[in-house]
């Protein structure tokens, strides 16, 4: 039936549950159920789903970068000690004639400069004035905290469309799940009738076994549609985050009326409305940046700095007593400018220059394809509405001749085959009217997610 064909088609969710396990196994499981409207169900998932979680921790690590950004703009300060021990000093020739008073012949001796032991100590302070890769760093900033927001906000829609999808699956299964039910108890009871019936020597033992074929069928069935239930919620709990071990009741209904209520205006819209719009806008915006730094790294850098310490020479280790020690004191500006570069700088360009152009490209594709979703999604929900409305029809129909057909059977004017008849006409417009039903939700939540308003 296609109704258990396209439920079936959940197994696939499997190996996904699998990995639910670990993550649910941290949270804490109530006892008692917990009841869920689909708004409820929403916002367990947006609070636990480890996509979105992951969105949250990509956005507090670029926040992070951002200060680590803003850092490159503030003075640092270092401090350096250093020992030196010389244990053969460097020795060379020098001129010694070159100290006389007036000049005297020239005298050859071999000198040092150094001593055996020398300690340093040095405080340096940095300040960046210019630096082009700094400057459009922080000036990129905002625009990177804007793009993993929009990457959460993405996640959270992806996430609403699954939940939404999953909590309604189960809710149409449960529905069909209590009119199958319903069937099966009516049924039982025209089989009971029957056998009596047969006792009595009134009606053929055919007819009761066609009875009871058309009965195992049913409760075949109602086996099917449990099964799938169980795997439904399975599938929900895991779009949710929520542990599999957590009972759950859904309190929202589905109906027809409910399905196309709060439908967007469809013929006011603006594709900023829409999530992927808004990222690929945003990273153009990062590619331009990107842009700017490499044209600006061919400008020149400036520095400040200034340094302070002491240093002391001895010819022994001796620093531990009272000796004198040499301070100094030095500042400056430090200007470095690029003069040439390999042309590794304007292949830089190039490149950016092209992202660039590629992030043009990839929004006007994207206006295409939101285009598009828009148009597919309003025929595909118009269509699966008036689908729904025909096999709700069809499906009270089908009710009105079973009624009359258990009728005239009780009445002893029918037969059993008819009976057989009328009951798998109900079941299929029934299966039908699910199908119906369970498309039109999916149909709904499309066209809200491809106008922006999910």
């Amino acid at each position: 039936m296609q109704r258990i064909r396209r439920l079936t088609g959940m197994a696939s969710m499997a190996g996904l549950l699998a990995l639910a396990t670990t993550a649910g196994a941290q949270q804490s499981v109530s006892q008692e159920p917990v009841r869920l409207s689909a708004r409820e169900a929403v916002d367990y998932a947006l609070a636990n789903q480890s996509t979105v979680k992951t969105a949250k921790l990509d956005e507090l690590i670029q926040l992070a970068k951002n200060k680590e950004v803003a850092g490159l703009a503030l003075p640092t300060i270092n401090g350096t000690g250093q020992y030196q021990y010389n244990p053969i000093l460097q020795k060379q020739m020098f001129n010694v004639g070159n100290f006389a008073p007036t000049g005297g012949k020239d005298t050859f001796a071999v000198i040092t400069f150094q001593l055996p032991q020398n300690l340093m100590g040095e405080v340096r302070l940095t300040q960046t004035l210019f630096d082009p890769s700094v400057l459009v760093a922080l000036q990129a900033r905002k625009t990177l905290e804007v793009l993993v927001s929009q990457n959460v906000a993405k996640s959270q829609i992806d996430v609403k469309a699954n939940v939404y999808k999953a909590y309604y699956n189960v809710l149409s299964a449960q529905k069909a799940l209590s009119i199958l039910t319903n069937n099966i108890n009516t049924l039982e009871k025209i089989l009971n009738d029957t056998r009596e019936i047969n006792k009595n020597g009134l009606v053929e033992k055919l007819d009761v076994d066609r009875l009871v074929v058309q009965f195992t069928n049913l409760q075949t069935e109602q086996t099917k549609l449990r099964n799938l239930i169980e795997l439904g919620v399975a599938a929900l709990k895991y779009q949710m985050g929520m542990p599999l071990k957590q009972v759950v009741v859904l309190s929202d209904t589905l109906s027809t009326e409910r399905i196309t209520e709060s439908i967007p205006d469809m013929d006011h819209f603006d594709y900023s409305q829409r999530i992927e719009y808004q990222l690929l806008e945003t990273q153009k915006k990062a590619n331009e940046y990107d842009l700017k730094r490499y044209r600006m790294k061919g400008l020149p850098s400036l520095q400040l700095f200034a340094a302070t310490g002491a240093l002391r020479g001895s010819d022994k280790f001796d620093y531990l007593k009272s000796q004198t020690w040499y301070g100094y004191l030095n500042t400056g500006l430090n200007l470095s400018v690029p003069i040439f570069s390999g042309l590794q700088r304007r292949r830089q360009v190039d490149q950016a220059l092209l992202n660039v152009k590629k992030s043009e490209v990839a929004i006007e594709n994207a206006k295409l394809g939101i285009d598009l979703e828009r148009e597919q999604s309003a025929s595909t929900f118009r269509n699966n509405v008036l689908n729904l409305e025909a096999q709700e029809k069809n499906m009270k129909l089908a009710e009105e001749v079973h009624n009359t057909t258990q009728i005239k059977y009780r009445e002893g004017v029918g037969s059993s085959l008819e009976m057989s008849t009328a009951e798998n006409d109900l079941l299929t417009a029934q299966n039908n009217y699910f199908t119906a039903l369970y498309n039109a939700i999916v149909a709904r939540v499309d066209l809200l997610k491809a106008y922006g308003k999910l």
